[in-house]
């Protein structure tokens, strides 16, 4: 029998005990304060970094791994006997992480086929939701190609909504213009952003107020989920849990729910997204 292993990139987000119980593996993706450098979620936790990202004098910067990094990894793996590996990644819009892996892969001797690298086009739990799918399936005996097909339609039967405080983080990490993050701190407009198919940053909505922003996306969930079943919710926020539990509330007063669970945002994704950040991760497969 095959023997399937699941990997990822941090910013999956998928909590360290998580990851242990259904034995992913995990490569860090590199996160700057000035010359300080720290490894996403190894040498730099969730808890010690949104303190630093308000007192520090640097604005983060994010890196991705190197193609040497995942081929480490790749290799280590492969010297189990019938092993393949199912490498689940970042958009590919948003980082270059999904090309180191993917370089990775081809530059396997005597492996050809083995990895099959994925474009989870998301970010956050959007990433973490299919890699811990992949994960179980994989324990449950399913094949790879049973297992890509999952993800696959994971991947498009999956919705994404979430709030940021501020539009700087966003602005100043390349992933909206200036004029965006301008308009986004006028008049307490709270604009409903999401990821589009491929991963990139898109703004369904703008409303003025927290309260408003919440109950649009009750009517933007209700559309996306209509006649279909929530299987599982996943609440995310960048130390902002009285407004994680917030927004889980709401939601739970309007859908039924298979299962919900919180999930703290990392560092890079942080880092991009901001303090304060909450974010919905819905699954109806």
């Amino acid at each position: 029998m095959t023997n399937i292993r699941i990997v990822t990139d941090s910013t999956a987000d998928i909590p360290l005990a998580l990851r242990q119980e259904l034995n992913i593996e995990m490569v860090p993706l590199k996160i700057h304060f000035g010359d300080e450098e720290y490894l996403d979620t190894v040498t730099l936790q969730s808890e010690e970094f949104y303190p630093k990202l308000t007192s520090s004098p640097h604005f983060p910067r994010t890196s991705q791994p190197s193609p040497a990094e995942f081929l480490d990894l790749y290799q280590r793996l492969l010297e189990e006997p019938n092993t393949e590996v199912i490498s689940i990644h970042l958009a590919s819009v948003l980082s270059g992480t999904y090309q180191s892996a993917l370089l990775a892969s081809t530059m396997l001797e005597d492996s050809s086929g083995k990895v099959h690298v994925f474009d989870s086009c998301s970010a956050s739990y959007g990433i973490g939701a299919l890699a811990v799918a992949a994960a179980r399936a994989a324990k449950a005996g399913q094949s790879v190609d049973e297992i890509l097909e999952l993800v696959r339609t994971m991947r498009e039967n999956f919705y994404i909504y979430f709030l940021v405080d501020t539009l700087e983080f966003l602005q100043k990490g390349g992933r909206i213009g200036k004029a965006s993050a301008l308009f986004g701190s006028l008049l307490n407009i709270k604009p409903i952003l999401s990821l589009d198919r491929a991963g990139e940053v898109a703004a369904i909505d703008k409303v003025r107020g927290h309260k408003k922003a919440v109950a649009r996306i009750l009517e933007l969930l209700a559309t996306d989920v209509s006649g279909k079943t929530i299987r599982s919710l996943h609440i995310a926020h960048a130390n902002n849990l009285e407004g994680a539990e917030q927004l889980r509330a709401a939601i739970m007063q309007q859908f039924v729910v298979e299962h919900v669970d919180y999930i703290t945002l990392g560092p890079v994704i942080g880092a991009h997204a901001g303090p304060g950040t909450i974010a919905a991760f819905v699954s109806t497969v």
